[in-house]
């Protein structure tokens, strides 16, 4: 068996964070024995993981989870407190936008002097500069001085040079989402060279789509400590975006209308998953419940009830009614409470719904017992948005003449 790239073996890393500064002089001077409390902040708290040699590898989990922290014990640019880190390998590193730059400098001399600190002679370094310059499209502007470079230059630049150093290990940051949506394809591009070639990649990302499309297995870290380890679409995205969307449905918004008789009023709606508990977020692609709870103040025969999902552009995306599916629902006597659901497969693209909820005496028309709209919202979840507003299951095709491609 290989020897893995990359072992994390109980790493924990603590910061002492201060509750206040004093920066000046004036303010040491005034206050000599004034003593500012602190407090210690557990950023990793005993991770301990490995990389096999070639895994694409993802690190996901909101901010303050401590990504970017564990990627920096990895580089080296912080000490661990406790545990070991094992690297097999020459590593190379795009961490933080700048870093490892002299905004003084221009480019030619920056390309230069990183390639040798990333491990090239200077005879290599001064060799590659031109497909560096070539696959950052900045040959127009190899003799500006790096502090006049936008910071999509400076993202170009960083990872042209970190590409051709043939490295082992490349250890990158979410810093390619300053760059424009072409070079982002382009670096996507190589991504996927770089998985064909078997290269080690660290990659630490918000973007669930790209750790579903590139890596093998990811690491899901929460308050520094890890989550869960796995492929990305058996458990791992989901739970990262339970995590983010925990507690974001909500209750009314600045333009809740209430319309009707009041012969009937709902009183309570939810969304259920498929186990049956209340969410207010929802993975895309599984099954889910709306409910209402409906309490009648007097007698009412045969009404309707029909429940819309509203999204942003306003725009009824779904709508189920019972006018539809029954010719009677029955008739129900004052102090009555019943249940309105609607079960159904999520189908809806990702993003926020609002609810709206309607309750109308038999025949149509204007004759309405309880309107409530934007009664309350939820959030759709989803690793792989496709740009419509609903994402409905499908086979996708493409034949050649003869034969099936995909």
């Amino acid at each position: 068996m290989d020897t893995p790239a990359i072992v994390v073996d109980g790493v924990s890393k603590d910061f002492t964070v201060p509750h206040e500064r004093r920066d000046t002089l004036k303010e040491r001077a005034l206050h000599p024995f004034r003593r500012s409390a602190d407090e210690r902040l557990e950023a990793l708290k005993d991770v301990s993981f490995a990389v096999d040699q070639g895994e694409f590898f993802g690190v996901v989990g909101r901010n303050g989870s401590g990504k970017s922290t564990l990627l920096k014990c990895l580089a080296g640019i912080y000490p661990v407190d406790r545990g070991e880190i094992y690297v097999d390998g020459r590593m190379s590193t795009f961490i933080e936008l700048g870093v490892g730059f002299n905004a003084d400098m221009a480019a030619r001399d920056n390309v230069i002097m990183n390639g040798i600190m990333l491990g090239l002679s200077p005879r290599e370094a001064r060799a590659r500069f031109d497909r560096v310059i070539e696959f950052a499209e900045l040959e127009q502007f190899v003799d500006l001085k790096l502090k006049n470079y936008s910071s999509g230059m400076h993202v170009r630049l960083a990872f042209s040079v970190m590409i051709q150093v043939d490295a082992d290990v490349l250890l990158i940051d979410e810093v390619l989402a300053v760059g424009d949506a072409a070079f982002q394809q382009k670096c996507f591009d190589v991504f996927f060279a770089m998985r064909d070639e078997g290269k080690t990649v660290v990659l630490v990302t918000h973007d669930m789509a790209a750790v579903e499309r590139f890596c093998h297995r990811a690491l899901l870290l929460e308050r520094g400590e890890i989550v869960t380890i796995g492929a990305p679409d058996q458990g791992v995205a989901d739970r990262y975006l339970e995590l983010n969307f925990a507690g974001t449905a909500t209750e009314g918004s600045g333009s809740i209308e209430r319309a009707g008789d009041g012969a009937a009023r709902v009183v309570e709606v939810w969304m259920e998953d498929e186990h049956g508990a209340r969410q207010g977020a929802l993975v895309q692609g599984r099954p889910c419940s709306f409910k209402a709870a409906v309490r009648f103040e007097r007698p009412v025969e045969d009404p309707s009830f029909a429940v819309a999902f509203v999204n942003a552009q306003r725009q009824n995306v779904f709508v189920a009614t019972s006018a539809t599916e029954f010719d009677r629902t029955g008739q129900f006597t004052a102090g009555e409470t019943v249940t309105f659901s609607v079960s159904f497969e999520n189908a809806l693209a990702p993003g926020r719904y609002w609810l709206s909820t309607l309750i109308a005496w038999p025949g149509g028309g204007n004759a309405i017992v309880d309107r409530w709209e934007n009664v309350a919202s939820i959030v759709v979840t989803g690793a792989r948005p496709g740009g419509g507003t609903v994402d409905l299951p499908h086979d996708l095709r493409l034949e050649r003449e003869g034969s099936a491609v995909r």
